[in-house]
Order: structure tokens, then sequence, then C-alpha cells
């Protein structure tokens, strides 16, 4: 019995460490995949496809970004009657959204465009810093208002999340640095959804992420939507 029992904990302490290497690991791997743009080119090319089969209305707010965006699946619903568009892909940084401003900003002539990107970029793995993340802002949003020079551009702060909690003061920083870019446009707004996920105790909260601590669930995206709608009704008068 004795003999079974440390046979079951040095599995157990196995896969726990298993588990531990896969969490550290694979957050490497994927950065390290996505220093080419070309990582996410099968989620780009299904976007064709769906403008194919049905496309899109004119005068769409297109939303894009990183994953945040990608798994707002009430996106639709949340912001109705605004007519929106939901080209968020993987895990995707700055960079990789101005890599493909064509395929998935542009090309639509948006009256607006709602981001959020910058969490993946700050990431431990990555390297990069406040002031990388506020340039690549600056050059998306000069990309997007060459094309569409009338268009809105609403930023979403970086959120704070358990599971990036100690890249927090950096990611602030860089929400800080955008904010004063937004000041400084009467086109660029800078939305504040971040604060509504802290606790308070001044640390995210947990009912508002899934089990990884990174992304949110369905009550973080009732609180985007609740400080988002508002200022799309505001500015694009459909609601």
């Amino acid at each position: 019995m004795r003999a079974r029992w440390k046979l079951a904990a040095g599995a157990l302490a196995g896969l726990v460490l298993l588990g531990g290497a896969f969490a550290i690991g694979f957050p490497r791997y994927y950065a390290w995949r996505a220093e080419d743009p070309e990582f996410f080119a099968d989620e780009i090319a299904a976007f064709a496809e769906e403008d194919q089969a049905s496309p899109p209305p004119d005068g769409v707010v297109v939303f894009t970004g990183s994953s945040s965006i990608r798994l707002w699946s009430t996106l639709a619903e949340d912001m109705a009657p605004i007519p929106v568009l939901n080209r968020g892909f993987g895990g995707s940084q700055l960079e990789h959204i101005i890599h493909f401003y064509d395929q998935t900003i542009v090309k639509y002539l948006p009256r607006a465009v709602v981001l959020y990107a910058g969490g993946n970029d700050l990431d431990a793995v990555t390297g990069k810093s406040a002031e990388d993340v506020a340039r690549d802002f600056g050059t998306l949003v000069a990309t997007v208002h060459a094309y569409a020079p009338g268009a809105r551009i609403y930023y979403l702060s970086i959120k704070p999340s358990p599971a990036q909690w100690e890249r927090w003061p950096e990611m602030k920083r860089a929400n800080e640095l955008i904010a004063a870019q937004c000041k400084a446009d009467p086109r660029l707004t800078f939305v504040d959804v971040a604060t509504p996920l802290l606790g308070e105790d001044g640390k995210p909260r947990e009912d508002v992420f899934r089990f990884d601590g990174r992304h949110l669930n369905e009550l973080g995206y009732i609180e985007w939507k609740r400080v988002l709608r508002p200022l799309l009704c505001r500015d694009l008068g459909d609601c």
C-alpha cells in the first residue's frame, strides 16, 4: 500500500512539474514563433474567406487586436445596433497588426477602429518596453489614417491580469504613454477598461477572468461593454 502511495505521489509530482514546464515553456515557444508574422497567416486567410461568404456592411466598426478581441463571442450583440466586425487574431502584438493592417483594418474602410493590443508585447518573454508599445501604436495610427483619415481609433487599455500581474507596472506605463498620444489627437480615444477589472485591494478581480488568469470571462466582457458601448454610441450616433 505504501509503495503504491509513493508511486502515485511520484506520478503526481511528475505531472505538476510537467505542467509547470509547459506553463513556462509554451509562452516562450509562442513568442519565438510569433516573431514571424506569417505564423498568423491561417487566421488572416480565414478572414478573407468570411468576407467572401458574407461581405461586411459599409460603415462597419472594426475590432482588432489580440485574443481578448478574438474571444469576445458576444461582441455583435454587446455593441448592437452598431455594426461591428471582429478581426482579432491569435496572441498578436502591435507589430503583427501593423503587418496585416491592409487585411484586417483598412480594406473595410472603417469609420472607427477599436484596438486591444499591447499585453502580449509586454509579456516577460518579448523583451519589449512600454516605449516600444507606444511607438508601435503611433505607427499603426499613422498607417490607418493614411488610408482612412477620418476614422476614429479607440484604444482599449492593457488590462491587469493575475497571470501577468508582475508585468503590470510596465503595462500601466504603456497605458499612460498611449493615453497621452490619444489626448493630443481628437480622432483617438483612450478607453480605460483596466480599472473596472481591479478590486478594492488594487489587484485583479478573480471573478472576471477565465481559469488561465489571462483572458476575460463573460463577466469581464460585460465590464468592457459597460465602459465602451456608451462611448461608441456618443461618437457614432447609432444608438
